[in-house]
Order: structure tokens, then sequence, then C-alpha cells
């Protein structure tokens, strides 16, 4: 049995789709974030390790909690960030992009320091 479409209905499936798919890039590549990188200094509260990206929520002492996005699962696994490299409280140093848009707090990492140890996440990204 082959499934039929009315046009109306495939032109708004095709529609969802390329929106969908736009949103997901937009957010996965770096255009969300600032060009300029910076440094963020806090405490972990909250670890997450798994698809789409693995995240830190990082509270400072000036803005409050943060979310920090690390890379893809594999990248952040080659980096050697993995389940149990760091814990909620652990001090944590960021380099990364932060978000173009001021009033969310939100960063792509690009390196992480957890209690003194270095997980490279984006290599190629961090200035010599």
């Amino acid at each position: 049995m082959t499934a039929r479409f009315s046009r109306p209905a495939a032109a708004l499936a095709f529609a969802a789709a390329l929106t969908l798919g736009t949103a997901a890039v937009a957010h996965h590549g770096w255009e969300w974030a600032e060009e300029k990188q910076s440094t963020l200094e806090g405490t972990i509260r909250e670890i997450y390790i798994g698809p789409p990206h693995p995240t830190l929520k990082v509270e400072t002492a000036k803005d409050g909690l943060w979310q920090i996005d690390l890379a893809n699962p594999s990248q952040t696994s080659r980096s050697g960030f993995t389940e149990g490299s760091a814990q909620p409280g652990n001090k944590v140093l960021i380099l990364g992009n932060r978000s173009a848009q001021k009033d969310q707090k939100l960063m792509k990492a690009v390196k992480i320091t957890v209690e003194g140890k270095d997980f490279l996440l984006y290599p190629e990204r961090i200035p010599k």
C-alpha cells in the first residue's frame, strides 16, 4: 500500500521539516554565538552526557545559572570528558563563545577546566 498526500499536506510537511532542520543547524553550529571568546567561572550544578550534545549547568557568583553546551558526545568523549569526569559541586572554568543574544545565559564551550584538569573540546578553536 502506498501512502498518498494531498499537495497542501505535502507542502506543510516539507515546510515543517525545513524549519526544524534549520533550527537544529543554527543551534548546533556556531552562528548563534558571539565570535569573541570569553571565560566563565562557577560551580557545576548539573551534568548531562548524551545526545544531541552534553551540557553543564553552571552557577556563577555574578550571573546565576548558565547552560554550557559541550561538543557532540563522541567529540566530548575524545576530549577525555566522560561520565565521572566531573561532579555537581566541582569548580569549573570555561573558555567558549556565549550566545549573541545577551539575555540568554548560554555558552558553547571550547575548553573546560574542572578542578585543574583541562578538557579540550575544540582544540582548533583555542587561541595560541
